[in-house]
């Protein structure tokens, strides 16, 4: 924030206060003679409002400028009391702590178990592949040892071998039967196996879930702490735009609405000349048609303007004007924007006199007063 020593406000408003009688008065005022070409009006010079106000209701804690400060736009201008929201920061912040650290958690799970549950998966085939491959063996060896003991029996009961050696061959038989049993369970088991296996993708799906919803939550308080800082942040009341302050309309310890407006202010290179320009003479002036603003302080110094609005209506000349006659004519407001203003020598309310040139070869003059 850039302030000038000179104290602008008063002088500002004292200013417009008086112009707004002998200024106004000194609108209709004769003058001498002019060139056809060239038309004379009388005004003081304005300024659109800039208006720095609070976006939430609060006390004001402190105003940081004064009236004459000339402010950059965004400087900071008054600070409204925060501390119920640090604190509403602060308990956001530590609930986005919390949930990043869940979340965080969650995620690692997740990727413990997407690397986990291939490889049981992987393992859990490979034993249902060597189970089946050893019932095929096994139901192999059975029926051979079936045969074999059916050609012993066969050979005992002839009387060809001894008794023992078919009971060693009936004996195999059983034991192949056995080792056939056994090796089908092994098949039973490594499909279970297979199955327990396939619940990890289910798990891996849960624990997906899980993330997400951690995930949101975790976005939601992000968007709670971005939201609390937005709000400490409007709690900063900074100028809109750059320009003098014109009042301080609020003080410490006072307290706002929304909307509620803390410092006036103008933007010095976006003034302009309000002038009423009688009925007869409206229909010379053009959007765009330049003009020379003259001051008193001036002397033969004028500054460039431009005609930048001409009212769509008569209107009767304004009520300050001291003399009813004046008062009954019928005059359009016309504003002359000024496009030059060096060292802010214009303020607003300085009355000024215009030359609004509507024919381009006519020389200027400086406006003549009786």
């Amino acid at each position: 924030m850039q302030s000038k020593q000179k104290n602008l406000g008063p002088a500002l408003l004292g200013v417009a206060g008086v112009a707004i009688v002998a200024g106004l008065a000194y609108y209709f005022s004769s003058s001498r003679p002019m060139p056809d070409g060239l038309i004379v009006a009388s005004g003081r010079v304005e300024g659109e409002r800039i208006i720095a106000a609070a976006k939430y209701p609060g006390r004001v804690l402190k105003v940081l400028a004064k009236e004459g400060d000339t402010l950059a736009a965004g400087a900071l201008v008054a600070q409204l009391e925060d501390e119920s929201f640090q604190a509403k920061t602060e308990q956001a912040r530590q609930a986005l702590n919390a949930t990043e650290a869940q979340w965080k958690s969650a995620q690692a799970s997740l990727d413990v178990a997407q690397k986990e549950v291939p490889m049981g998966l992987a393992f859990a085939e490979a034993s249902l592949s060597q189970a089946r491959a050893m019932l095929s063996k096994a139901s192999a060896v059975e029926q051979q040892s079936q045969r074999d003991a059916q050609r012993h029996k066969e050979l005992f009961e002839r009387g060809v071998i001894e008794r023992h050696r078919y009971e060693q061959a009936d004996l195999a038989w059983q034991v192949a039967r056995t080792d056939v049993h056994a090796a089908e369970e092994a098949v039973k088991r490594a499909a279970q196996g297979v199955a327990q296996a396939n619940l990890g993708n289910e798990k891996i799906r849960a624990r997906q879930q899980e993330v997400n919803a951690l995930g949101a939550q975790r976005e939601r308080a992000a968007a709670a702490v971005s939201e609390a800082g937005t709000v400490l942040k409007d709690l900063q009341v900074t100028a809109p735009d750059g320009g003098v302050v014109l009042s301080r309309l609020r003080e410490p310890g006072e307290v706002v609405m929304p909307g509620g407006a803390i410092l006036e202010m103008v933007n010095l290179d976006r003034l302009y000349l309000k002038v009423y320009v009688p009925e007869s003479k409206i229909g010379q002036v053009k959007l765009g048609l330049p003009v020379r603003v003259y001051t008193d302080a001036a002397g033969d110094k004028f500054f460039d303007a431009t005609v930048s609005y001409i009212a769509a209506r008569a209107e009767f000349t304004p009520k300050e004007v001291q003399t009813t006659d004046e008062r009954t004519k019928l005059v359009y407001a016309v504003k002359l924007r000024i496009t030059n203003n060096p060292e802010h020598q214009l303020t607003p309310g300085i009355p000024a006199d215009a030359v609004i040139r509507w024919k381009q070869d006519v020389a200027w003059q400086k406006p003549r007063w009786k």
